[in-house]
């Protein structure tokens, strides 16, 4: 499948360090190269980003001035950290890409677009903007990729979503990825494409996530700021922690910060820079633990989460997987921890249970995490 592609890219698959391609490339890679609209369902950390990227990169002709491909996706953080993936897979190619990103200065966008890039990486509401604008010219282009597609067809992103396929030819390619696909999104995935074919990755086919164990910890609601304390003092720990409240992010930073523990925040009300800065040094490792929400997290992918917390309860089971994924990538071990109440318990047990994913109960004794029948020996 790989020795399809043209010789720039498997030359970056060589440098990559790669072996074999995952499950959702062996599927969806040929199935782009062929032309065909695709829906695809596959859990976070299993390669969806090149399973798209590649074919689309292979289909670009560098020798037309023409933009030929647009990727959505809802946050500004994925659409960056797409966009980079872009510039590495498309070394040694004259293939132009832009980032188009709401809440940027739209002024440094317009320059971009004088480059005449050949695929554009996009949230929806402001690469709507620049069509109707009539400063993106989308009759050229062949292909549409809407990754996190559950997110760009919630009712929020929908009709820009919509709006934008239906700018381009009439026979332009679809494809969409997800890592959770509910019956109404893939009635709505259908609805954008023609006679797609649909992908369905288990969790057990998709071998590349390495062994998650899914923990818990016992607490009063006031109990968790100290409880996530501890999480933040284990060693070689890379913590991404979720909460459900703006508000409280706040609280946490300033006492994490009069703790010196080594943590940042993320949230959807930060300013962009601010938010690229916190990431930077998240993925650098000069910050030991990320706070963040979900709608600013969603996506993100980031090497080496070592654990990933909840300090309070996701909203849905959906909402679990996309946490838990964000840590066990390709092939590493992770480990998920709940905070949780008496009230919150029961409903995180109910979660595995229909996840089919084993709970254990543990406890902080002597700063690291263990048993209770371990602090009963003693």
């Amino acid at each position: 499948m790989l020795n399809k592609l043209q010789p720039f890219l498997q030359e970056a698959w060589k440098k990559s360090g790669f072996q074999e391609p995952t499950v959702i490339q062996r599927e969806a890679i040929p199935l782009i190269l062929e032309g065909k609209d695709v829906i695809a369902e596959s859990p976070t950390g299993t390669g969806k980003t090149l399973a798209y990227l590649l074919p689309l990169l292979d289909k670009i002709d560098a020798e037309l001035q023409s933009l030929q491909a647009v990727v959505l996706a809802s946050s500004q953080e994925l659409v960056m950290q797409i966009y980079q993936e872009f510039q590495k897979w498309s070394e040694g190619s004259a293939i132009r890409g832009t980032s188009i990103i709401g809440g940027a200065n739209l002024k440094r966008q317009l320059e971009k677009l004088k480059k005449r890039p050949h695929v554009i990486f996009a949230t929806p509401g402001r690469l709507l903007e620049l069509i109707k604008q009539k400063k993106v010219k989308m009759h050229e282009v062949k292909l549409v990729v809407l990754d996190e597609g559950d997110q760009l067809l919630a009712s929020e992103h929908l009709s820009s979503v919509q709006n934008i396929v239906k700018s381009t030819m009439s026979d332009r390619q679809v494809a969409l990825f997800s890592a959770t696909l509910k019956p109404a999104t893939e009635k709505t995935a259908r609805e954008l494409t023609g006679e797609p074919e649909i992908i369905k990755v288990a969790k057990d086919e998709a071998a590349t996530s390495g062994e998650v164990e899914h923990l818990y910890f016992s607490c009063e609601r006031r109990e968790k700021v100290e409880l996530l304390e501890k999480v933040a003092r284990l060693e070689s720990s890379k913590t991404l922690a979720f909460i459900n409240d703006i508000g409280e992010l706040q609280v946490m930073k300033e006492k994490f910060d009069y703790k010196a523990l080594s943590a940042g925040v993320l949230h959807s009300e930060m300013k962009k820079l601010d938010r690229q800065a916190v990431l930077k040094s998240f993925r650098d490792g000069k910050l030991k633990m990320l706070i963040a929400t979900d709608v600013a997290a969603r996506g993100l992918d980031i090497e080496g989460v070592t654990h990933v917390v909840q300090i309070d309860l996701p909203k849905d089971i959906t909402q679990y997987i996309h946490r838990a994924g964000r840590t066990g990538r390709m092939g590493a071990a992770g480990t998920v921890i709940s905070l949780v109440t008496d009230r919150e318990e029961r409903e995180l047990k109910q979660f595995c249970r229909e996840l089919n994913v084993p709970l254990q109960k543990r406890i902080f004794y002597k700063g690291k995490i263990a048993a209770e029948e371990q602090k009963l020996r003693r």
